[in-house]
This record gives structure tokens, C-alpha cells and sequence, in this order.
């Protein structure tokens, strides 16, 4: 079974163009003459397969991206950590979520979990719950490294990666694996991850970085996993698009707002 997936935004936390920022990308991102791919809102992708949509995070930009690429209805959405740059579009759910038979399927780890539950507590109580509140069901995955759920055909596998101090999730749907806000893959997971045909990949930046990988890592990660395919995303305006790809191998590119790439999820 053939997927698409659209990446939603490929930046960083703080999206390019940065605020206050007059450096070459960020005035690239702003001028209609410039570069389009290095404009980055924040990370999200988007799967279509077997008539389905489902949104792996929603960061700040999910309204705008969402109407950009003219998502009408989901029909689940996958969390991969609590990090504002992942969740904060969550409450844009709501409409969406009005479309949708039953309550809309949420997933995500135990911690990202609760952390979505005490932000968003309104949309949670029992009591006293705003009207119009997202009409949402949290399901919380199983932390083991390979654990898997079932969506419309394809089987979802939580892939622990880690994230500076902490341990997130990434996810591998069938011959594809996203693993963003990633500053090491565990040897667990290095054992989930083979025989890809996508590896999308955290490369935030040219210098190493504290919780993220930068991009001389992320060409190893590659070259130790060895997928068909990769891509970057969460990159900051250290990466020019342009500059960027002309020094990485031809497998190897960066991702952009809207590109679209398709893969065998089932």
C-alpha cells in the first residue's frame, strides 16, 4: 500500500525566518526573490494512504499549514514529545475534529500524553468541559522500543530516540521511519530501523548541539543505517537550502515546506 507524505514544516523551534534575525537564509526565507525552501515553520508531516490522514505533531504553524495544503479532516494524530514546537497547534484540532465520526484518535507515550492533558486540561475535564472543546480520545503507546498499533492497514512502531536529557518517540510506518528532535538513536532502535526505504532525520545545524543532531551526524546516521532515502528537517537558518544540498550525497536531501514524497507503508 503506497502512502504520500507531505511535510507539513521543516524548521526549528523557532521557525525560519527567526525573529530579529537579518542573517542570508532568514532574508532568503522573507524575499519574494529568495529561496521558498528556506522558509521553515515548524515540524509535522502529513501521511495520505487508504483514503486516511494522519498528522504526526501539530506545532504553532499547523493552522496556517493546514491550510496550505488544504486538510479538510484527519483521522488520527500522532505525538512524538510535550515540546511547544510540537504541540501548541493541538487546540486547532477542534474543527477539524467536528468532521469526524466519534472522537478523533489521539496517540502518544505516557509523558507526551500527560503533558498534552495538563496544557490542553480544558478539552479533558469531565465536568464543566467547554462546549466546543476538540473532540478527541488520548491513546497512550507502549513505551517498548518496536511496540506497534494498528492504523487503517498500517502498522505504526514507536522508535525511542534521544532527545538531550530525554527520551522521545519517534515512529516507523512500514518502509519509511520519522525521527525528529533526535540527538542519538539508541542501539534498541538502530535494530528497528533497517531496511528503510525513507529515513527522515533531525540536522538542526553545521555545529553539535546539546539535544539536536547537526548535520555532520545526521550524514553518519545515514550512512550507518543506510536507507534508500533521507531527509532532514528541523533546520535551522544555519542551513541554506541551496548551499546545503550541493554538499551531501544525491541520496541525501533536505526536506522543505510541502514537499511530498511517497514510500510503501504497508
Amino acid at each position: 500500500m503506497e502512502a504520500t507524505l507531505t511535510f507539513l514544516g521543516s524548521g526549528t523551534s523557532m521557525g525560519v525566518p527567526t525573529l530579529g534575525c537579518g542573517c542570508a537564509v532568514c532574508l532568503s526565507a522573507m524575499s519574494p526573490t529568495g529561496d521558498p525552501r528556506n522558509r521553515r515553520t515548524r515540524p509535522s508531516v502529513r501521511l495520505a494512504y487508504n483514503g486516511r490522514t494522519v498528522v504526526i505533531d501539530t506545532g504553532p504553524d499547523f493552522h496556517a499549514q493546514a491550510l496550505r495544503e488544504g486538510i479538510r479532516r484527519l483521522d488520527a494524530v500522532l505525538y512524538t514529545h510535550g515540546h511547544a514546537d510540537h504541540v501548541m497547534g493541538f487546540d486547532d484540532l477542534r474543527p477539524l475534529s467536528f468532521h469526524t465520526k466519534g472522537d478523533l484518535p489521539i496517540y502518544a507515550d505516557n509523558t507526551t500524553a500527560s503533558d498534552i492533558e495538563r496544557v490542553f486540561e480544558y478539552t479533558f475535564r469531565k465536568e464543566d468541559r467547554y462546549p466546543t472543546s476538540a473532540r478527541v480520545e488520548m491513546h497512550r503507546i507502549d513505551s517498548a522500543p518496536g511496540a506497534g498499533f494498528d492504523l487503517f492497514g498500517a502498522c505504526f512502531r514507536r522508535i525511542p530516540v534521544t532527545h538531550g536529557q530525554q527520551q522521545i518517540t519517534g515512529y516507523r510506518f512500514g518502509s519509511a521511519a520519522y525521527l525528529t528532535d533526535m540527538s542519538d538513536i539508541p542501539d534498541e532502535s538502530v535494530a528497528l530501523l533497517q531496511d528503510l526505504d525513507v529515513l527522515i532525520l533531525d540536522a538542526l545545524r553545521h555545529d553539535p548541539h546539546s539535544s539536536h543532531s547537526h548535520l555532520e551526524k545526521s550524514v553518519a546516521f545515514v550512512e550507518q543505517l543506510k536507507p534508500r532515502r533521507a531527509f532532514f528537517t528541523h533546520m535551522s537558518h544555519d542551513l541554506d537550502h541551496a548551499a546545503t544540498e550541493a554538499i551531501l550525497p544525491p541520496h541525501i536531501r533536505l526536506a522543505y515546506d510541502g514537499l511530498q514524497i511517497t514510500f510503501e507503508i504497508a
